[in-house]
């Protein structure tokens, strides 16, 4: 496996639980809570595109948001369709694993 295909993703699974959890190409998983994972959209409707400033106020996405299906965008992103009928933001595999919170990715990125 070459360097670059160790961080992509060899599943992304959407759980009825609310979850989206990825496991990765170096035997990584990550599991990501619905609503925090959809707070944490960059697409234009949720970020200003000019600032780069949040515009999405977390407190208007339901607490029970949960990811309906993921698929891959190219070599570099996965794409979420929610629940509350949000669809237009591409999570860059990057981003994705920035924003693992497991205790081995929060020690690594520390």
């Amino acid at each position: 496996m070459s360097g670059s295909d160790r961080f992509r993703p060899v599943r992304v699974v959407p759980f009825p639980n609310g979850e989206l959890g990825i496991a990765w190409g170096d035997g990584h998983e990550s599991f990501y809570g619905g609503h925090e994972l959809r707070c944490a959209c960059s697409c234009a409707l949720c970020v200003d595109e000019g600032t780069g400033r949040k515009i999405l106020r977390d407190e208007t996405v339901p607490a029970d948001v949960r990811p309906l299906d993921a698929r891959p965008v190219g070599r570099y992103g996965v794409a979420i369709r929610w629940s509350d009928g949000h669809d237009t933001g591409i999570y860059t595999l990057d981003r994705l694993r920035a924003l693992c919170g497991c205790a081995s990715c929060t020690t690594a990125r520390a």
